[in-house]
């Protein structure tokens, strides 16, 4: 236990989650601009009309397997559009689509998409207890007591049930679909009951 959280700690602190500094700090001042960020929101509700088929209209997916983006920290969004167009985050379909957005309808597209709100999913009662056990164990550290996520981690309060745990075991099982040390590290010790028992309580997540 002790060896994968003092990895975590050195990963973390090598600055290797760094997410394009530019458009980062771009998003950061849109915000404290009530004016520029109501106007972002606004160009990236009609920017994202492409998105919603799958992502649903107000970011909740509209099926299991498609992650919400509703109430996503912007900074991480930005970066995950950017991992995509990279090649970085595996999927043929999203990669196609961001490669032909420009750097401010990314900008517009995060910002509206975390000013949507999330609403918490129904889970299983019994599972929920061991699960919030495992996270504040493996994950708190980085997601947060309300694993609501900052611009580097993301928001997994409230995510599809199905979505969190074919992603965390992607993870686990470093299948390359999903890439992040950090999160195979802390994935490492979950068995395919205990991701159950956490996607249940990340779910129901307010």
């Amino acid at each position: 236990m002790r060896a994968w959280i003092l990895a975590i700690g050195a990963f973390v602190a090598s600055g290797m989650v760094q997410a394009q500094p530019a458009l980062q700090e771009r998003i950061k001042a849109v915000q404290a601009d009530p004016a520029a960020r109501k106007a972002a929101v606004e160009a990236g509700k009609k920017t994202a009309f492409f998105c919603a088929n799958c992502h649903g209209e107000d970011g909740v997916s509209k099926t299991p397997e498609v992650p919400n983006l509703a109430g996503q920290n912007p900074g991480y969004l930005l970066e995950q559009i950017r991992k995509f167009a990279a090649g970085e985050r595996k999927d043929a379909f999203m990669q196609g689509l961001i490669k032909v957005l420009k750097d401010e309808e990314r900008l517009q597209v995060a910002l509206y998409y975390a000013n949507a709100n999330v609403r918490p999913m129904p889970a299983d009662a019994a599972q929920v207890a061991k699960g919030k056990e495992l996270f504040n164990k493996l994950c708190v550290r980085c997601h947060g007591e309300q694993a609501r996520g900052n611009e580097v981690y993301p928001r997994l309060a409230g995510q599809k049930l199905p979505y969190l745990q074919t992603a965390i075991t992607r993870y686990r099982d470093n299948t390359g679909i999903r890439s992040n040390p950090l999160m195979t590290i802390a994935t490492a010790p979950l068995k395919n009951d205990d991701i159950v028992a956490v996607a249940n309580y990340l779910t129901q997540l307010p």
